[in-house]
């Protein structure tokens, strides 16, 4: 099973420079998308069908904001929109399919880039975030939560730690939170089998070349609960795919 979160920066905008043939060449089983930025009534439901891909959506209140997806080609047992939080749920950032006992989530972290309020509702989202998902591992314990985290982890996940140490998105508190979600048992995948590999970013500032510098963050995480653990294959990231200012993150499972 091939699962792929990607931050579209926008669904119509991702369309309009390719996506659906990068989709077609790619042939994942399932992905995770964040930011679609799209009312149900904006969404091509129509043309993923064509393309083998059952689509849900979970758009925020708010139009041209925020909203998850999941596309996948087999259709999942349950889905379920949104955590039964308003306050997150009306900005439409979780979106979890069932398939048998395994469960796949795109979430959509909030950014706290806008100014201490924003900061935060960052902060009370990561905790929140961290209980909800632990008391669900209790009844779904094979758990994939894909998704656009907005923070970097560790200094090797970012390309100038020490310029950024006060921005956010690579704050100690956001850090801090990371490794306590790590401690608790959950898998960053991707240093699972790249553990000490610089320069792998998922996301890019338009601004000052950044992308062709590959001066990046990564932020975008497939992270698997302690039971996906004997189903990970392998995982990657996509740099060279451009829809978007981030990039697909990709998990193989075998399953």
């Amino acid at each position: 099973m091939k699962i792929i979160t990607y931050n579209v920066n926008g669904l119509r905008s991702a369309l309009s420079k390719g996506f659906t043939d990068w989709l077609t060449n790619e042939q994942p089983d399932i992905v995770c998308l964040q930011e679609t930025k799209a009312q149900p009534d904006q969404i091509p439901t129509l043309e993923f069908e064509m393309l083998g891909y059952h689509s849900y959506f979970f758009s925020a209140k708010k139009k041209g904001y925020s909203g998850v997806a999941i596309l996948t080609k087999n259709i999942p047992d349950r889905v379920i929109s949104g955590m039964g939080m308003p306050q997150y749920d009306d900005e439409g950032r979780f979106l979890r399919a069932d398939y048998g006992e395994l469960s796949v989530v795109s979430v959509y972290h909030p950014s706290g880039t806008s100014g201490e309020e924003r900061q935060a509702f960052k902060m009370k989202w990561l905790e929140d975030f961290q209980n909800y998902v632990l008391e669900l591992i209790q009844t779904r314990p094979q758990l994939v939560l894909c998704g656009d985290y907005n923070i970097c982890h560790r200094p090797i996940d970012i390309h100038d730690p020490v310029r950024n140490a006060h921005n956010s998105g690579f704050l100690p508190e956001e850090r801090e939170w990371m490794s306590r979600f790590l401690e608790s048992g959950f898998i960053d995948t991707f240093r699972y089998f790249h553990q000490e590999e610089p320069h792998h970013y998922t996301w890019w500032s338009f601004r000052a070349n950044a992308r062709a510098n590959n001066k990046g963050w990564r932020i975008d995480y497939c992270m698997a609960s302690p039971a996906v653990r004997p189903l990970l294959k392998d995982a990657s990231i996509l740099p060279q795919i451009k829809h978007s200012d981030h990039c697909p993150a990709v998990l193989e499972l075998n399953c």
